[in-house]
Parts: structure tokens; sequence; C-alpha cells
């Protein structure tokens, strides 16, 4: 048996190759679609409505018990005040008991286990809601609802664990999910933490470093990522170990949280710096198998990532109405300033774009309910998208509100005005572009799924490593698959004016996604035929690509939801149709210019300056400012909140 690592060994991240990375990556990653996917299709020039459309229908019940609990927590949220939470950079204790009694811990777990049982689309209302009274509020339910303990242990937990750990979580002991590391973020082969098994296998000792534990610092339970070294059983039987998953008391000796964290924006969240030394864990506490952490990370992600689009739901809203409001009280050279149509464009996008913002939340979460569809890329695409769109109608809403959206609340309260706290929100939701997978990130793992088919096919072509005799014979059968393919690409129904007629107006804006779609995938053949096995390194193009795709689910969820409230509400039907019809002219303008791009700029320029500045290079430029981070000021030492080491500044609100 191996013995229990040193801490501070274990605080470092292991050293691993760009082959060993790209191993673990690939060996958590789903590989099998056993459902169909709409938005995988959009990438492979296949544009199926039927899959989106008409659209998801929620069951009675679960509608009726949705919105009980949402008129309940309206009434509870009009109590709280956002500003209390971001003057005090703390989430009152009475907050987080009220939202305990109303059930909001336990709004997706069962409920035979305690918990509401509700639905992704109510849970997202929720977040919203909450949301709009101070984000803090939503980042907490998220972190702890979307990939704390109670979603993976629902998912991968046995009975016996969810027996003991979702009926604490329903009643409201908050969890946080601890993966990332000092030294390591999206790139979990060099992850240091580990837990080594006892000699008699009952329990395990966990060592290392968490970073940006968001609720680590008053959680009861959270969920730890830690690598399992490679052991023997007494009986000689060999075990691989690798990333586990491990469900953690935070009360268990050795656990110190040594800092609680300071952000730009979200300044009531509770999120620190974990170090674990030698702290015992029970081997029942372990999630699945040893090995099997980061696969469980993964797919807890794929529908936990729906939580952000709900957020960002709220952040267009609510810049919707300080838009309209300002824009018709405030009034420059002689008419409201929304009636310059420098400002007015400015309104038109966050509209049209809010829209669609509700349209792309609302159908992933439909879709995810009904279990029918697999929606890997479309939570993927929802987060990413909903994330980079939100930021966009923040900065509008600053430039609208002028000197005023610059202004903090408070300042603006002094001086008599009402309070609005727009610098807040782009403040706030910049955060979204980095939570749960940078938009980097997320651009590679969608890209890695949208340009799956290619790979398979190419086979040993998209293999640097492959013989010139391998790729040959990988030649020969992709030639094949591209044989059946490519003539699918070069017409479909979007070149028939006659199609989506029962769509009116919106039909052409279909007809366009339908193109687009095959004209997508016909650019990703391109790209792979130029670059082969270089095609990974080409991020820039792949990005583009991506962009395209999110743009067209975006549309097509636009369109379905138009139509389906023209169906259910006449009274917003011809509202709806008016604010999808803008987005997707809005949204057309931008697929046109991705696809511009895919080859037209200055990726290989950019390239070659960038290692020339990494080289130091241009140093020279960098002359004539100082650099504060470097100690070269007057420093406040230990004056800073939050600001000790190796202090347990964990407290609990219950």
């Amino acid at each position: 048996m191996t013995s229990a690592t040193d801490n501070s060994l274990a605080a470092a991240s292991v050293n691993a190759t760009a082959e060993e990375a790209r191993a673990v990556a690939e060996a958590a990653r789903e590989t099998e679609w056993n459902r169909p996917s709409f938005a995988k299709g959009l990438y492979l020039g296949s544009f199926d409505l039927s899959l989106i459309h008409p659209w998801p229908q929620a069951r009675p019940d679960d509608v009726q018990r949705g919105e009980e609990f949402m008129a309940r927590l309206v009434t509870f949220a009009k109590t709280m005040s956002g500003r209390v939470i971001e003057h005090d950079a703390k989430i009152p204790d009475e907050y987080l008991v009220g939202l305990a009694n109303l059930g909001v811990f336990g709004m997706k777990i069962p409920r035979e286990y305690g918990g509401l049982g509700l639905s992704l689309v109510y849970y997202g209302r929720a977040l919203a809601l909450l949301g709009s009274v101070h984000p803090s509020l939503g980042a907490l339910i998220s972190a702890h609802q979307s990939i704390g303990v109670p979603e993976p242990v629902k998912e991968f937990g046995t009975s016996e664990q969810k027996q003991e750990y979702l009926p604490r979580c329903a009643a409201g002991a908050i969890t946080a999910f601890l993966l990332t590391e000092p030294d390591v973020g999206s790139d979990p082969a060099r992850m240091g933490a580990t837990a080594v098994l006892s000699d008699d296998g009952e329990s395990y000792l966990l060592d290392g470093v968490k970073l940006w534990t968001t609720n680590g610092v008053i959680a009861e339970l959270v969920v730890v990522m830690a690598r399992v070294p490679s052991h023997t059983d007494a009986d000689g039987t060999e075990h691989k170990g690798g990333i586990s998953a491990f469900v953690v008391e935070m009360n268990s000796p050795g656990i110190t949280v040594e800092n609680r964290n300071a952000f730009m924006g979200l300044r009531g969240i509770e999120n620190g710096v974990t170090r674990f030394h030698q702290v015992r864990v029970p081997a029942a506490n372990r999630l699945g198998r040893e090995g099997q952490g980061l696969k469980i990370a993964l797919t807890t992600l794929n529908t936990g990532r729906l939580s952000i689009p709900g957020l960002c739901v709220a952040a267009g809203k609510w810049s919707l109405k300080i838009s309209r409001e300002w824009s018709n009280a405030r009034t420059q050279w002689g008419r409201p300033v929304g009636k310059h149509e420098a400002v007015g464009k400015k309104i038109a996008f966050i509209a049209a774009t809010t829209f669609a913002l509700e349209a792309v939340f609302e159908l992933s979460a439909e879709m995810a309910d009904a279990g029918q569809k697999d929606v890997r890329i479309e939570a993927a695409l929802a987060k990413l998208w909903s994330t980079e769109l939100s930021c966009r109608i923040a900065d509008e809403l600053v430039q609208i509100r002028g000197g005023r959206g610059f202004e903090t609340a408070e300042s603006l309260e002094a001086r008599g005005e009402r309070a609005v706290p727009a610098e807040q929100l782009l403040r706030d939701l910049r955060i979204n572009r980095i939570f749960e997978g940078s938009s980097e990130i997320m651009k590679l793992l969608i890209a890695r799924e949208a340009v799956d088919a290619h790979l398979a096919a190419a086979g040993d072509l998209a293999s640097a490593d492959a013989s010139l005799q391998d790729k040959a014979r990988a030649a020969v059968g992709a030639s094949g698959f591209y044989a059946k393919w490519l003539p699918k690409l070069v017409a479909g129904a979007g070149m028939d004016p006659r199609s989506y007629a029962e769509f009116g107006r919106l039909g052409k804006q279909l007809r366009f996604v339908e193109r687009s779609s095959r004209r997508l995938a016909r650019q990703t053949f391109y790209g792979m035929g130029r670059w082969q096995a270089k095609l990974e390194h080409k991020q820039a193009f792949l990005g583009r690509i991506v962009d395209i795709g999110a743009e067209l689910f975006a549309m097509a969820a636009c369109c379905s939801r138009a139509e389906m409230l023209l169906r259910t509400h006449p009274e917003q039907g011809a509202a709806a149709y008016e604010l999808a019809e803008a987005f997707c002219e809005q949204a057309r303008v931008r697929v046109d210019e991705y696809f511009d791009q895919l080859w037209r700029n200055t990726d290989d320029g950019d390239h070659d300056l960038s290692r020339k500045v990494l080289a130091g290079d241009y140093a020279w430029l960098e002359a004539g400012v100082l650099d504060q981070s470097e100690g070269t000021g007057p420093w406040i030492g230990d004056a800073s909140p939050g600001a000790s080491t190796k202090e347990n500044l964990h407290r609990s609100y219950r």
C-alpha cells in the first residue's frame, strides 16, 4: 500500500504533457450519443427543426408546483435588500434561513428526499428572481444546487449516500464543489490534491489546496476532486486510481479556510481558499469509482451550466426596464434620448437580445426536463452565448446611462437621485464568462463535439503521430464518409421559399438558419482538409465555428418561442414575432461577419506577434509605468479584509 503524501507535495501541481492532458480530458468526455441533439446537427449541416418545434411542453403538475413556489419566493424576495448585500459584502444570515425555510436549497432535489423536485425551467426562473435582488444570491444557490453536493450525489451516489446527504442539502446544508487549485484550472491532468487509501481500505487521507471555493466559507458539505495514487489491495489486485470525487464534511479535522476572497463583483459571495491536511474521509464517501471523478464533474456541469443562462435572463430583463425608463425620462436636444437613433439602436439590441436570452434558456431547460434529447451542446452553447451577450447588454446600459451608469447606486442616492446600480451589473456579470468554464474553454469543448464526426472519419489523418502508411489507409476510409456526406450539404429546405411557411414572416429566418447550417458544415470540412491534425491548434478558427452555431441556435430558439407564444398567448404573439425578427436580423449580421472572418483574418500575424511579446521582444513598450503589484509602493499588509493566511475563517449561518 502507498503511504499518505506530505501536504507540501500535495499542494504542488503535477507536471503533465500535452498528450497526457488530452488523454485525461478525452477519458472523461462522454462519447456516446444515444439521443438526438439539435445543436450537434447544426454543426453537421443537419437542421432538424422537429427537435425543437413544436416548443416542448412541461407537465401540468410541474407547472402548477413551479408557479406556486415562485409566488412564495416573490413574496420573500421582496423582503431582501440587494443594497444591504452590496454594502456589507455579505448575505445576511436571516436571508439564508428564510431561503432554507422556503426549500430553496432543495429546488432540484427529488421530493422523496425532502426537496421540491422543481423542473430546470422553474429552477432557472427562481435563480433569475433571486439574482435580480443580488447576483450573489444566484451564485450561492447555483454553486450549491447545480454543481455542489446535491447534483453529483443525485446522479452518481449510492442509495445510502442519497439518503444521508440529500435531505440535509434540501433542509439548508450549504454545499460547494472543489476542483480548481492555485496552479490548476481547466487542465485537471495537473491536479495536485491527493487522496490516499488507508491500509485497511476504510478511509482516504486527503491533502491539498483548493482555490476559489464558492460557498466554501460557509459550507457544511463539499465535493472534492483529488487524485488517488495507484495502489494494490491486500489480495494483490492492482488499482489505477485517478481523479476521484469525495463528499467531505467541512467540520472534519485538518480543514482550514485560509482566505475569504474579494472580487470586482459578486461582493456577497462566500468564496475562499481551502486547505486539506491529512483529512480522513470515509471510503463510503467516495462518489462512483476511483478515477471517475472528472467524468462526474463534467456530467454534473452538462445541465448545471444552465443556471448561469437563467441569471443572464434576469440581467437582460432588468437592463431593458432601466434603459426604457431612463431613455424616456432623459431629454437631450429637445427630445427623449431614446428617440435619438444612436441610443435607439442600443435599446433595440437590448430588447431583441433579452428575448433571445429567455428563448435560449427556456428551450434548453425544457428539453433537459423532457429528457428525450441530448442537451450537452445546447447547455454549453447557452452558457457561452448568454454570458457573452449579457455582458454586451450591461455595457450598453452603462453607456445609455452615461455618467450615471459609471456612478455607484450609493453615490447616486447620496445626491438625491434614483439608486440604479448599472455599474454593479457590469461588474457582477463579468465573472459569468469565466465561471464553470471560461468562454475560451467552452469554445474548445463545443468545437471538440462539433468536429467529432470529422475526426472519427479522418482517423489517422487527424493524428500528428500517424505514419504515412496509416494516413494513406485513413484517407481511403475518409473519402467514403465524405462521398456520402458532402452531397447532402449542397441543397436543402433553406433554398425553397415555401419552406417553414407556418412561421409566417419568420420563415425566411429559419431558411437562413438551414442554409447557414450546411454552409457551416462545409467550412468545417474545408478547415479539416486544410489543417488535418493541426486543426485542434486553430483555436481562433474553431471559435468562430462555435460562435456561428451559437447564433444559429439562438435564432431557431427565438422563432420556435415566438410561434409558441402566438398560439398560447395571442396577446403577446405579435410582439414576440417582432422581437424574434429583430433579433434574427441582428444575428444574421454577426453570422455573416463570422463566416467572413473564417478565412479573412489576422490569425497568423497575431500568432507570430504574441510569440514575440512572450519572448520579451517588445518589453521596451512597457516602459513609463509603475507596477504596484510588484511591491514598489506602500503596502497595506494584513490590514486588508480577508488577507489572513492559514487561519480558519469558516463560518456557519445555522
